[in-house]
């Protein structure tokens, strides 16, 4: 049994080893559900519709039994602690899939037994399962990820912490961050990122002016402009924002080569973060990317319990 809170924890290693299962699932299948008889837990305490859904169905699929629980369905709600929760819940389940948007600190108290797997399915600096989704995603695209060069526009939210984590750890990948000011990564997920960079070769560096970019990238990503729908402090935030929207001139501008695919995590407020034309067009695997919240859902699932 294993936990998934953090790519920092997962490690470069296990996070190749994810990125292959879940390639491997999406070629072949799977022959023999290595999880008949178990039980996951998906608790979600916000909305979601893709990785709901992806770990529920990928829980069946390896032969799992999925059960859900909404935001007030536990007694968390009425007062009970986390820890005591989690104490129940392990003698009955064998794997938790949290959504929050708040401290990851929540899902660490989850963790604080050892006989139930925990899941991030997003908290507030990071949405760990997303990244190994996209690097599969880009890994497909282009046969390898070694000398893949990534344009991320938008918030430095918690899809870009990820994103940023995973490129560092990965041998050989470029990821540029171009984010308006006051809405760049933290300064404490650069430095981590930076951490890994130096072992594995790969770059990740942030910037708040795309103008200024010379060179074309292989993937242009960005995400919804408010996490979760949340909404921002400054009124005037979307006046920030929309030199950052992916529009067909964008794609042409920083595309490499032919080849170059647009990203998007989705939802997309179509529109603003992202035009039809781009999200739809020829360019796009986004739709792609969102199917293998899917397969790395499982290949997630069979890390932490079965131990695959």
């Amino acid at each position: 049994m294993r936990h998934l809170l953090s790519l920092v924890e997962v490690g470069p290693e296990n996070l190749s080893r994810l990125i292959d299962h879940s390639l491997a699932i999406a070629a072949h299948g799977v022959s023999v559900p290595p999880l008949a008889g178990k039980t996951v837990g998906i608790y979600f305490k916000r909305t979601s519709t893709r990785t709901r859904t992806a770990f529920t169905v990928a829980a069946i699929k390896l032969g799992a039994a999925p059960i859900a629980y909404g935001p007030n369905d536990l007694q968390i709600s009425t007062g009970e602690t986390i820890s005591d929760t989690a104490r129940v819940l392990s003698g009955y389940l064998d794997a938790l899939v949290v959504r929050t948007n708040e401290s990851i600190n929540e899902m660490r108290a989850f963790a604080s037994q050892n006989d139930m797997a925990i899941v991030n399915a997003m908290s507030d600096t990071e949405h760990p399962t997303q990244a190994v989704a996209d690097l599969v995603t880009i890994k497909e695209a282009f046969g390898r990820l070694r000398g893949v060069d990534i344009l991320y526009l938008g918030e430095g939210n918690n899809t870009a912490a990820a994103l940023a984590l995973a490129v560092s750890m990965t041998e050989g990948m470029r990821l540029t961050i171009v984010t308006p000011e006051g809405y760049g990564l933290p300064s404490t997920v650069l430095e981590t990122a930076n951490g890994f960079s130096r072992q594995s070769g790969s770059v990740v560096e942030q910037h708040h002016d795309a103008s200024s970019l010379p060179r074309g990238f292989d993937v242009v990503y960005t995400t919804r402009w408010q996490t979760m729908g949340e909404s921002k402090p400054d009124a005037n935030w979307k006046e920030k924002f929309m030199p950052h929207r992916v529009t067909q001139e964008l794609m042409q501008r920083f595309s490499k080569h032919a080849g170059t695919i647009f990203m998007h995590d989705l939802p997309a407020v179509r529109g603003d973060d992202v035009v039809d034309e781009v999200l739809d067009g020829p360019q796009s695997v986004a739709f792609r990317q969102a199917k293998h919240k899917l397969t790395s859902a499982m290949a997630v699932l069979a890390w932490c319990i079965a131990a695959d």
